[in-house]
């Protein structure tokens, strides 16, 4: 072979392994990038027909991938629609995907880098790729029990082991139903979602974690451990006339003819007195207070979830109104749930978490959540303080009705009014000795006089039946 033909010889096998090297390279490194271009119909196409993993509860599908004959070849359903929706969200050709659906996506399609072996070996035996399947900590009792109680009214429901902050129901009501998005009837698809995203009810809001509301006062519990952790004590005495808020002409009524210890105006849920606590303690340890507690701070990156707030720069008849829950402050159910998680669970606040574990098409652990603390909110010997108040709450005051027979329950009502154009928000967090569950229960509408309506009275029992529910 003369010296001509073996240069060309060279640079063919060059450009040969070259050409190659660029396509390992990019079918390793570049696949994410090739297959997510919004561009590539045939690749959208394909993905929304892939045989994806399930979404479990327990050993039930929440949401699946059946074979049709169609041109999508696989059918995602939802067994149980509205139930499950805030978790599972959505998969739909038009409208991409949401919850557990959008943030799992790679591993429900079998995409991610976790399961890159069983891509090969699909790959290499000729196999239809399969998807992994995602086990979620949810509870299905605590959920249909949670669903059943709020009975159709806007509101939502958030229960959480305190113990390793696995969150045990997350409902929101009212819910939608994820099939009319998945369907591969297209028109049908836009239909409904065009239906959803006007109704006044936004079926689609996530009330247990996307959305915040004041808390009225459920935030006393926020208050009182503020008190606690700079050196008061549950029965220290608190002035429960009368209050005119300082520099204004408003005026809270009394609950009490004088003086009420802290734990008694915890279990009465006196106004006047944890007005004139939070005065006393400061806007700064407040806000300092529930910012242990997580306010400011966003969880389940799963789902998605907004920030609870407490303000900034309050004078003191701001602070007084924001240490009842008002003015300014905002939480969601999941943040509430959260305070009396960790108070329960000795001051130590647990990240939560919604996926207990990620297996691949042939059923390997791939990826597995374990607990993890979060900040140590409050002291063991607050905990211990506040614990013992909140059963008062539930024994004998306002949070009655949440009481189960054998079971410690500690809990704080709450109804906020700071919008007259509406109904009284009815709020109602607690915990529980056996099973270790915290819950919170908001009920944005609870369709009733507004005179009628309070935490204890309508959210208590809704918490009561979840608690029962996880026995």
């Amino acid at each position: 072979m003369n010296r001509p033909i073996r240069g060309v010889a060279v640079v063919s096998l060059l450009m040969m392994l070259a050409l190659m090297l660029n396509l390992s390279v990019a079918y390793v490194a570049q696949t994410d990038y090739f297959y997510n271009r919004p561009e590539n119909r045939r690749v959208t196409d394909a993905r929304f027909g892939q045989d994806r993993g399930a979404i479990m509860v327990g050993n039930t599908p929440i949401a699946k991938s059946s074979e049709v004959s169609d041109r999508f070849l696989f059918q995602r359903s939802y067994p149980s629609g509205e139930l499950y929706a805030p978790v599972t969200g959505y998969y739909a050709y038009l409208y991409g995907a949401s919850g557990l659906e959008g943030s799992y996506s790679a591993e429900l399609a079998g995409q991610d880098n976790s399961q890159f072996l069983s891509r090969l070996i699909n790959l290499a035996s000729g196999a239809r790729p399969k998807g992994g399947t995602v086990e979620t900590t949810i509870s299905a009792k605590a959920q249909k029990a949670a669903w059943k109680a709020l009975d159709g009214r806007k509101g939502a429901v958030v229960a959480i082991d305190y113990k390793t902050g696995a969150i045990k129901a997350l409902v929101t009501s009212p819910s939608y139903d994820p099939n009319k998005l998945a369907t591969h009837d297209l028109v049908d698809s836009t239909k409904a979602w065009n239906q959803l995203t006007t109704d006044a009810d936004k079926p689609m809001a996530n009330r247990a974690t996307k959305e915040i509301y004041p808390p009225g006062s459920t935030f006393k519990l926020v208050t009182t451990a503020a008190a606690l952790e700079n050196g008061a004590s549950p029965e220290d005495s608190i002035d429960g006339s009368s209050y005119k808020l300082p520099g204004s002409t408003k005026v809270i009524n009394a609950c009490a003819g004088g003086k009420i210890t802290l734990a008694q105006a915890l279990k009465v849920s006196c106004n006047p007195a944890f007005a004139r606590l939070g005065v006393a303690v400061g806007d700064a340890a407040l806000r300092e207070q529930a910012e242990k507690f997580g306010f400011g701070s966003k969880y389940l990156p799963e789902i998605g979830s907004a920030a609870s707030r407490f303000p900034d720069e309050l004078d003191p008849a701001q602070t007084a109104m924001s240490a009842i829950g008002e003015f300014e402050v905002a939480a969601s159910p999941l943040q509430m749930a959260m305070v009396s998680a960790a108070i329960a669970n000795d001051g130590v606040a647990m990240e939560p978490y919604l996926v207990q574990r990620v297996l691949d098409s042939d059923l390997r652990v791939v990826s597995q959540t374990s607990p993890r603390k979060r900040t140590q909110a409050v002291s063991a010997t607050t905990a211990g303080q506040l614990k013992q108040m909140m059963v008062q709450v539930v024994e004998g005051g306002t949070g009655y009705r949440a009481q189960i027979p054998g079971v410690t329950v500690g809990g704080k009502t709450g109804t906020a009014n700071s919008d007259n154009k509406r109904r009284p928000y009815a709020w109602f967090t607690a915990w529980a000795d056996d099973p270790s569950v915290a819950v919170c229960v908001f009920v944005e509408d609870a369709e009733m006089a507004s005179s009628e309506i309070a935490g204890g009275r309508v959210s208590a029992p809704i918490a009561k039946a979840v608690i029962e529910a996880l026995r």
